[in-house]
């Protein structure tokens, strides 16, 4: 008996030595039912499809049903990237799930969808906005490549209907609901996330932000459907925002390549943050690349803060745009003021 668990010891440490990398090995998404198009957003704010589409490039957007909470769109997700990854719950040794609209400060959503999904391993969330999904992957990848993990299971998940001011046609236009995962793994040494770029600065937080709490309200009165106190809905300075995410998107990804000794050119595809086409443009702009290779599906989804990205990486995948050996640039921002980007070689 000694033996055989000395042979294990030996076979794990062995295992965790030999040089590998951290890459994505399986992705999915999960967009609710209900479709709320630009027209429909007329009947109740004075807008049009063509204002919303000129500025922001945004004709559709998805919200999740009265009862369907953030966690549920966290497992559907889940469920297909470990499909798709063909690794079971049990496999996993770590939970990240990045997200702005939690349903209780705690316990967490990835403690529930751990429970979930049958998974025995810890897990946390990740509150980074816009940037949360860059900033899981690149804390996924550490535990991965040092051997601590051989799969962790990164989740972005949003049910922002819950906080954007419907009344507010300046904000309300962007947002939507929706969950991407992926499952991060082993790779052979030279693939998975070769470089990183992260990054914050706190003295434009108040251009974007949402309370956590607000002072003398009644908590357990608050609907959790989008009526809650004014402080706790989406605020943005939308010209302020712009202005930062033109200059940061195409920079953030500038200094993640550099850092993996890739060139600009050398990248197949750009997977950006999808808030808004123009911004979007200047970071392929930026980066000197046609659009042919950036990946864009804002015109359906719209804004899902931290689930942007992978929703976008699942549907690439699905549509063939991402092959073996391709150089994959994935670049967010938000809220923090944050940013973060990320350069995989996929396997």
């Amino acid at each position: 008996m000694r033996l055989v668990l000395i042979h294990r010891v030996q076979t794990i440490l062995n295992d965790s030595n030999q040089k590998h990398g951290a890459g994505i090995i399986g992705v999915g998404r999960y967009l609710p039912q209900r479709v709320l198009d630009n027209e429909a957003l007329t009947q109740f704010v004075e807008t049009s499809d063509e204002w919303i589409r000129l500025r922001t490039g945004i004709g559709a957007r998805h919200l999740a049903a009265r009862d369907e909470k953030t966690v549920d769109l966290a497992e559907h997700a889940a469920r297909k990237a470990l499909e798709n990854a063909q690794v079971s719950a049990e496999e996993i040794g770590l939970i990240i799930v990045a997200t702005s609209t939690p349903e209780a400060a705690f316990p967490s959503t990835a403690s529930l969808l751990q429970h979930r999904i049958g998974a025995k391993c810890g897990g946390f969330d990740l509150s980074a906005a816009c940037s949360g999904f860059t900033y899981a992957l690149a804390t996924a990848a550490q535990f991965v490549q040092n051997g601590i993990y051989r799969n962790v299971l990164v989740v972005g998940a949003e049910t922002l209907s819950r906080i954007t001011d419907w009344s507010d046609r300046n904000t309300c236009v962007l947002f939507g609901d929706g969950a991407g995962a992926v499952v991060v793994g082993r790779v052979p040494e030279g693939y998975g996330v070769l470089g990183l770029d992260l990054g914050s600065d706190g003295s434009g937080g108040n251009l974007l932000k949402v309370e956590a709490f607000a002072p003398d309200i009644e908590y357990s009165k608050c609907s959790p459907r989008g009526d809650e106190p004014q402080d706790r809905r989406i605020y943005q300075n939308g010209r302020e925002v712009y202005k930062f995410a033109v200059h940061v998107m195409g920079e953030s990804a500038i200094r993640a390549l550099q850092n993996a000794n890739i060139p600009p050119e050398n990248v197949d595809l750009l997977v950006p943050h999808q808030a808004n086409i123009r911004i979007i443009e200047s970071a392929a702009e930026r980066l000197k690349l046609p659009m042919e290779k950036v990946f864009v599906n804002l015109e359906k989804y719209g804004n899902t803060d931290a689930a942007t990205i992978p929703i976008a990486l699942s549907e690439a995948r699905e549509q063939g745009r991402i092959a073996r050996d391709d150089i994959v640039v994935l670049v967010g921002f938000g809220g923090g003021l944050s940013w973060g980007s990320c350069v995989l070689k996929w396997w």
